[in-house]
């Protein structure tokens, strides 16, 4: 079975031409042009490794590997024409496997494809799809979406149940109210923090005994929301 690689770049001509090398070395691909596209790809064909560009529309390839890495440890090699030492860093930072910065030799790309591969199928790695996260008396069943307290079902707006995901996923990780409306929206935010308050002020009354006195969900004055765990 051949393993298939997802090349997404808002360059056509990069994209054609690296799923021609690829072809070469018996690979399979698939094409996207946007990180909204590489998302939507991604959850559809079965994806062994990601090539991302960084500078793409609708999502960027930053964005999208934050997506990416809240429930899958697929390899992801970033491809961009920057070639500053913050941006290698930066992507590393949040889960990029590699780094590959344009103008590329074919022969390399395909050198790195091959061990990135190589690594993932002989660790035996496999997606890490979560389907239950539990924090204290608080599980979130991620496929079914829905949210327990101490065993009792809590039902959740779409919005909500987004805002609380993200927050259980990254448990103590402080986000501000800029960054929530971000990844729940996937766009810039257009909203002030009040917005995103009366989302936590809700969920709050939904998943705390006394959202006065709250034990998941707590606000870092000045900076922004985090679940406790």
């Amino acid at each position: 079975m051949k393993n298939t690689v997802l090349i997404a770049d808002d360059d056509k001509e990069i994209v054609e031409s690296v799923s021609i090398f690829l072809k070469a070395e018996g690979y399979e691909s698939v094409k996207a042009y946007t990180g909204l596209e590489a998302l939507d790809a991604l959850m559809t064909k079965d994806i062994q490794l990601i090539l991302l560009d960084i500078m793409m529309p609708e999502l960027d390839g930053i964005q999208t590997l934050m997506k990416i890495r809240e429930n899958r440890n697929i390899p992801v090699i970033l491809i961009s024409a920057k070639s500053e030492d913050s941006d290698k860093i930066l992507g590393l930072n949040i889960g990029a496997d590699d780094y590959v910065t344009k103008p590329f030799n074919p022969s390399e790309l395909m050198a790195r494809v091959k061990s990135q591969l190589r690594r993932y199928t002989q660790l035996g790695a496999m997606d890490l799809v979560r389907s239950r996260i539990e924090i204290g008396g608080l599980t979130l069943d991620t496929d079914s979406k829905l949210v327990y307290v101490d065993g009792e079902e809590t039902r959740l707006t779409p919005i909500e149940y987004k805002i609380l995901e993200l927050l259980c996923k990254n448990p103590n990780r402080v986000f501000s109210a800029d960054e929530i409306y971000s990844r729940v929206w996937n766009e810039e935010a257009a909203v002030n923090d009040n917005t995103i308050a009366v989302h936590i002020r809700h969920i709050r009354e939904k998943i705390e005994i006394n959202p006065k006195e709250p034990q998941y969900l707590k606000v870092v004055w000045g900076i922004g929301y985090k679940i406790q765990k």
